[in-house]
């Protein structure tokens, strides 16, 4: 019996994803104490607004963001890996998709395409010391082959963190996730590496990204993506509105005694502002129900 137990140990021992299979069934998860937020207006938010802002808002956007206790905030796109050398960048984001047809409308290349083009980003990035964050889009819906399964995100997660991602932000870009697809997919991904591996990035359509967000802390998660006044969208999918709202993410993890070191009230203030600059409403709800409180 202490042999057969030695043998099952040490097999156990040479297969690590196998290992975390074992324990998630076996253990409970806790949820965090503890949610990173990456604000994601200025960068993902902004680009797909209509009205196009001067660069002094942006920079009064980001600088305002800083104050509210973000630590981290995603500034701005660049088409070459130099241009964000240049500008000082310390960390910079590469974005893959498990639907090579969405990669294809995206970045005019298949999946594993990209890939190959994130290849010498990585090497470069290694060289210079500079953190890639890996993205991988359409993680349960794509606007035109519906429905992804997870073996085809796992493939793209996979090789990015072989070539060195340091962190992988699950995007559902269309927004059509709901609590059951997001967990088929965390419980295939997350054989892949620990969990602090993972981010999840959602929108809302479907006004289930909270929810979404929820799911994923029960797994351990513990790094959110989201927008200051729920910016963004997708331009590829009809009708789909933007990410999760910066204010009503913070709202729901301080409501479940959550550390997220941001001030609701500062970034509330901050999403009316960018809100005005833009000349629409905000998508935050806790937003709108503080403007109605001023009425």
């Amino acid at each position: 019996m202490f042999y057969f137990l030695q043998i099952s140990y040490r097999f156990i021992l040479s297969n690590p994803k196998m290992f975390r299979q074992i324990s998630r069934r076996c253990f409970s998860t806790v949820k965090p104490t503890e949610v990173r937020i990456v604000e994601v207006g200025p960068r993902d938010g902004l680009q797909n607004e209509p009205k196009i802002l001067p660069a002094s808002v942006k920079i009064a956007l980001i600088n305002q963001l800083s104050q509210t206790g973000l630590k981290t905030i995603e500034a701005t796109s660049f088409v070459r890996y130099e241009a964000a050398l240049k500008a000082g960048a310390q960390e910079v984001a590469v974005f893959g998709a498990a639907s090579d047809s969405f990669s294809k409308k995206n970045v005019n290349c298949t999946s594993k395409e990209s890939i190959e083009r994130f290849r010498p980003i990585f090497e470069h990035a290694k060289k210079d010391g500079i953190k890639v964050r890996g993205y991988v889009s359409t993680i349960v819906g794509c606007p035109y082959e519906g429905p992804i399964k997870p073996k085809a995100v796992c493939d793209v997660v996979e090789q990015l963190l072989n070539l060195g991602a340091y962190e992988i932000s699950l995007g559902d870009t269309i927004g059509v996730g709901t609590p059951g697809s997001m967990k088929r997919l965390l419980d295939e991904v997350l054989k892949l590496d620990s969990v602090e591996k993972f981010a999840v990035h959602c929108h809302d359509t479907y006004g289930q990204a909270l929810a979404n967000i929820l799911t994923s802390l029960d797994y351990g998660i513990s790094v959110v993506d989201s927008s200051v006044s729920g910016l963004g969208g997708c331009p590829y999918a009809r009708g789909a509105s933007g990410n999760a709202a910066t204010e009503d993410v913070v709202y729901m993890l301080h409501g479940l005694g959550v550390h997220t070191g941001v001030d609701l009230d500062k970034l509330i203030n901050v999403g009316k502002f960018i809100s005005n600059e833009l000349g629409k409403p905000s998508e935050s709800k806790v937003n709108r129900a503080s403007r109605r409180k001023e009425c």
